[in-house]
């Protein structure tokens, strides 16, 4: 039996009463105690100093894709159909190789943001089956190597540019081999434990990119086999417009139609949305991944998250894909969701302690996990950040949860994962910052002059 506790800290539970001075105890990776004062001594116990650091849950990023890091800064002031159609050509570059290398410079950089579960929707698979059950297994094996938990949303596409469709038919698969690849990533790597490190949903990638059959009958194999459904809609004004042109339909009552609506369902963005939209979604339990940050990047809108969370909708955030959130962090989206809910709707449209909910035990709740994840509560799993707010700046703000959604991220002192230590003093402890970043450079050099590729 291992025993770790965290003592002194200012506690933020997200759910249940916070402390300004308590501990945690992790007994096996699972949190026992959260309670006010000092711990007691406990034999055998690893203690860690909490002093001048906020306690919070680890943070829970519900959108991304992290191949994407080889291509940040690329068509800066594009729409997102312009963007889309300028790097479709730049990620045909994709292997197995450059998704390992992405995975592990986004998912570092991701727990340094102190977020420890991530959602990564990947939705490219050049080079036929073979190539596409490579790619899987190298995100897993990337993400074990870091250490932090995955849900890896298995997109699909299969509507190319001679199907009426937005990407490059070189690009797409095929129905039936989207079908018979996404049942394979279920089967070989989805773990439906409680404390899974790796879980699999099914995720064909949008209205514009996939077909009405892709759409209903991933979403009778995901009910089949007891996983979740994600997928990005409603993001634009153009999606809306091809949606009506197409289907007659917005895109919630498209995704109405093909059973794409449920408490088993989150959704990427999900930006324009009338009032008769939130409320299906509100009324089915369909859940939101707010990204902010990608949203303002590609100038598609505001997502209308006070009156999502009015509507009883979970809703999640997520930093999206780093090609549309240039070296974004997870904890810097908490801020960027007050900003936006706030120019929307004056400056009680969302508080500190809710965009931290958002990031927590809301992003839980989008990946079906909130019994587990979200909230430092006896019972839950000891997924914990441990954040530094004594230090210049963050020390003048007198409210430690103001001082790390207003302002920028403070100092990352400790991640825990499980109760395992992912991040010590601001540096990884699996996978070194330096070895992340030769990854992450070796796959931007491999995509964008693949002829002279370079080895980490």
């Amino acid at each position: 039996m291992s025993t770790l506790v965290v003592d002194g800290a200012h506690i933020a539970p997200v759910r249940g009463q916070e402390h300004v001075s308590g501990h945690i105890v992790v007994v096996d990776g699972r949190i026992t105690t959260v309670a006010a004062g000092p711990a007691p001594p406990l034999p055998h116990a690893e203690y860690v100093d909490g002093s001048g650091c906020l306690a919070t849950p680890g943070l829970v990023n519900t959108h991304h894709h992290l191949f994407q890091w080889a291509t940040q800064g690329l068509a800066t002031d594009g729409t997102l159909f312009e963007w889309l159609t300028t790097l479709y050509p730049v990620w045909a570059r994709l292997d197995p190789t450059i998704v390992h290398q992405t995975t592990t410079a986004g998912l570092t950089w991701l727990a340094l943001s102190g977020c420890t579960t991530a959602s990564d929707h990947h939705y490219l698979y050049p080079g036929g089956r073979r190539t596409a059950a490579e790619i899987t297994a190298a995100q897993v094996d990337a993400a074990r190597a870091v250490g932090v938990r995955v849900d890896l949303a298995r997109g699909s596409m299969d509507r190319g540019e001679t199907d009426g469709g937005l990407p490059p038919d070189d690009v797409v698969e095929t129905l039936s081999e989207a079908l018979e690849a996404t049942t394979e990533a279920i089967d070989l790597h989805h773990d439906p434990a409680a404390d899974a490190m790796v879980r699999v949903s099914v995720a064909p990638c949008s209205p514009f990119t996939v077909s009405r059959d892709l759409m209903t009958q991933t979403a009778a194999l995901a009910r089949d086999r007891g996983v979740r459904m994600h997928t990005h809609l409603a993001e634009t004004e153009d999606e809306e417009q091809q949606c009506l042109r197409e289907f007659g339909v917005t895109p919630v009552s498209y995704a109405e139609k093909l059973g794409w609506v449920g408490e088993d369902v989150w959704l990427a963005h999900a930006v324009h949305l009338a009032d008769d939209a939130v409320a299906v979604l509100g009324a089915t339990g369909t859940a939101v991944a707010h990204c902010p940050t990608s949203n303002g990047r590609l100038g598609v809108g505001i997502c209308r998250v006070p009156e999502l969370l009015d509507a009883g909708v979970p809703v999640g955030l997520g930093v999206d894909g780093p090609a549309s959130s240039e070296l974004t962090g997870l904890a810097g989206e908490m801020h960027q969701a007050v900003l936006m809910a706030r120019a929307r709707r004056g400056p009680q449209a969302l508080t500190a302690r809710q965009a931290l909910e958002l990031a927590t035990l809301g992003g839980a709740r989008c990946l079906g996990r909130g019994t587990d994840l979200g909230s430092l509560e006896p019972g839950k799993l000891a997924d914990i950040a441990l954040w530094r707010v004594d230090g210049f700046g963050h020390d003048s703000v007198a409210d430690p949860v103001t001082a790390l959604v207003f302002g920028p991220p403070p100092p990352l002192e400790r991640l825990l994962v499980g109760g395992r230590t992912v991040v010590s003093a601001g540096e990884p402890v699996t996978v070194s910052s330096a070895a992340a970043a030769r990854a992450g450079r070796a796959a931007h050099d491999a995509m964008n002059e693949p002829t002279t590729r370079k080895t980490p």
